[in-house]
């Protein structure tokens, strides 16, 4: 029996409650020089890359085994639904985009921004899903409910569910899988080397020296919900590679994320905050977020030392992951936000 998709723990909840509360992120900014061979626009605005040259012509019918256990074959790509900001991105930057006819609430890229929404917090609409007459679906782990799911299946629509990506090693995983699942395997290779070269040049370029301890915090402060990261956040990989020590899992924090008090933050003893520009704003800047027990008392704390990045980027390891290590490591080595 095939097992259905559905949220897999901390880490689930609290990037689903992200997503919901957020609706929105901030903007994702290359450094306009690229590298791997291929331009790359200077932008102001939030905006994903598709591969240069025309758009990949998918070769069909592609057979794949989905994370879930089922066998799916895909025989048309016209109509493609992403049910996740991440899947957006890489769809998009295949060079697909034109193709992809909705969107998750966290697609928040220019290209996607005027897409019907059909999936909110990854609670997925089966009715909107189904309305737009989609030839494929692209899902994740975390997407529900099951019923949902079940529903656009029964509805003879091929649905191909991705696994999770939590680190760094995932990225060239799921660009693949995306790759393979419409038919375009060369252009995942092309896309995948570009995003291997970028990420490869921005670690090169890493400074030396001390590496901070850096405590993933996620908040909401409208929800009441703050949280200290630890080795299954999801952000440990991206802080390693920033030239960070993830302080949460340093403290011996082995799950996803645990509650914040003073006690634990005391243990981690992080020397940066890292937190989702949303979660920033919810607790009304760097005074607010001083004000939650324990984290004045920190160093970071003590020298306002905190690292923001946009919720709809941090943590999709995909084509823009090298923006993403670039921005962390420039804030966690040069003082991030006051």
């Amino acid at each position: 029996m095939h097992q259905r998709p559905r949220v897999l723990g901390a880490f689930g909840v609290v990037l689903a409650l992200a997503l919901a509360l957020t609706g929105c992120g901030g903007p994702g900014q290359g450094d306009g020089t690229g590298t791997g061979g291929e331009p790359r626009a200077r932008s102001a605005a939030d905006r994903a890359e598709p591969l240069s040259g025309p758009a990949p012509e998918p070769e069909l019918p592609a057979r794949v085994t989905s994370a879930d256990g089922h066998r799916v074959t895909v025989r048309d790509a016209r109509r493609i639904v992403p049910l996740s900001g991440s899947l957006s991105e890489i769809v998009y930057s295949l060079g697909l985009g034109k193709r992809v006819v909705a969107r998750d609430i966290t697609a928040t890229f220019a290209q996607a921004r005027k897409l019907p929404v059909v999936t909110r917090a990854h609670d997925v609409s089966a009715e909107s899903v189904l309305s737009l007459k989609p030839s494929v679906v692209l899902a994740e782990t975390t997407t529900g409910p099951a019923e949902a799911v079940d529903q656009i299946r029964e509805a003879g629509i091929p649905l191909v569910v991705l696994g999770p990506a939590q680190d760094l090693g995932d990225v060239g995983t799921r660009i693949a899988a995306v790759a393979k699942a419409l038919g375009v395997d060369d252009a995942g290779d092309r896309l995948r080397e570009r995003t291997d070269k970028r990420i490869d040049a921005v670690r090169d370029d890493l400074p030396g020296g001390d590496r901070p301890r850096v405590a993933f915090l996620y908040l909401r402060g409208s929800a009441s919900v703050y949280l200290l990261g630890g080795a299954r956040s999801g952000a440990s990989s991206l802080i390693e590679a920033a030239g960070g020590v993830d302080a949460g899992e340093e403290s011996g924090i082995e799950k996803d994320f645990t509650a914040i008090t003073s006690e634990a933050l005391a243990k981690a003893a992080p020397d940066v905050i890292l937190v989702m520009s949303k979660g920033l704003e919810s607790v009304d800047g760097v005074d607010g977020l001083l004000k939650i027990p324990g984290v004045a008392e920190t160093p970071a704390g003590a020298d306002r030392r905190v690292a923001a990045i946009d919720d709809g980027i941090l943590l999709n390891y995909g084509p823009r992951t090298d923006e993403v290590l670039k921005d962390l490591s420039r804030q966690i080595h040069n003082g991030g936000a006051k």
